[in-house]
């Protein structure tokens, strides 16, 4: 469920990760230029951008493996530059492809994170035999990674990130290649996160990813945010909101055109497309209307915006995408 608001609308949870004018550049390339973030603690906050706009740059200088040029930038409490080693302890970074050692077993890497983290060989073992249970693999934790499939192994790497418990968790483009029935388990794994309180940072190329987690999306374009809201405010930014309506009876199809003349028609099609918003009392509005003319239509399908539409805009990456109807 939600969290209120204040009256200014802020998120009144404390701050998970937060950045004031971040920066970095390598040689005469601006990559960050001046970012600022504000993540509530235990929600999914989703980075967009194209290729090259400096998300995976953003999760390797709040992770500290990297440092900003500028700015401040503060994680589970710790400044990134002034407590390096306090959000280490804090965090956990799940990056594009797991960092598996092919060599050993499912249950082999889960107690080698442990032993890297320093816990003790019986707080190891157990932490170990608890992952391998809540990311189903438990019946595989003798066999190598190497064996594994595309989703074994990712789930295997959040396993890992998870070993040291922590209270962030990067994920840098987490589903990459996966299929969609292993993308699926991945969100699901990533919500049952949160809802223990985890914090994840997301970055993605998947679009209804962003949009099937995220409480909050943010638009990174030219080292810049561009945008931030919640998935249906940024939508809502976007113009486009439409109804076809198809026709069979050119005649029909004539009188519903005199009948909505701000419609635009397409006479090879005997369709038109009616712009406004697509909510369903306008729906109902633009049938009643049709319905007094007495005009039937073949069949009309709904149009809004989605987060490509939202990506594309914002970004101005390509041309528009086919439009994602909803047919009836």
């Amino acid at each position: 469920m939600p969290m209120p608001r204040n009256a200014q609308g802020a998120d009144p949870r404390p701050p998970a990760v937060s950045t004031a004018d971040l920066r970095k550049s390598y040689g005469d390339k601006t990559v960050l230029d001046g970012i600022d973030l504000r993540i509530p603690a235990g929600t999914v906050f989703a980075l967009l951008g194209p290729n090259g706009a400096g998300k995976t740059t953003t999760v390797q200088i709040l992770s500290t493996l990297i440092s900003a040029d500028g700015g401040h930038a503060q994680v589970a409490g710790h400044d990134v530059a002034g407590s390096p080693d306090g959000v280490r302890a804090a965090i956990g970074v799940t990056g594009q492809f797991a960092a598996l050692d092919n060599l050993l077993t499912a249950e082999e890497n889960l107690l080698l994170m442990a032993d890297l983290l320093h816990l003790g060989r019986a707080e190891g073992r157990s932490r170990a035999q608890e992952l391998l249970a809540r990311f189903d693999i438990a019946d595989v934790a003798k066999q190598r990674a190497a064996l594994f499939s595309g989703g074994m192994r990712r789930r295997l790497d959040l396993a890992m990130t998870l070993v040291g418990d922590p209270k962030v968790i990067f994920l840098d483009e987490p589903t990459t290649g996966l299929d969609p029935r292993s993308r699926r388990t991945m969100w699901d794994t990533v919500r049952s996160l949160v809802a223990s309180g985890v914090t994840v940072f997301l970055t993605t190329q998947y679009l209804e990813e962003a949009d099937q987690l995220a409480d909050r999306v943010a638009v990174l374009d030219g080292g810049r945010i561009v945008a931030e809201g919640t998935a249906d405010e940024l939508k809502a930014r976007i113009p486009g909101s439409h109804v076809r309506l198809r026709f069979t009876d050119p005649e029909q199809y004539e009188r519903a055109a005199a009948a909505v003349p701000g419609a635009v028609r397409d006479d090879g099609e005997l369709a038109l497309r009616v712009a406004g918003d697509a909510g369903l009392d306008a729906l109902r509005s633009l049938l009643d209307r049709l319905d007094a003319a007495g005009v039937r239509t073949a069949d009309f399908s709904v149009h809004t915006p989605d987060l490509d539409d939202v990506f594309l805009a914002l970004t101005g990456d390509g041309s528009a995408p086919h439009p994602k109807e909803t047919s009836r």
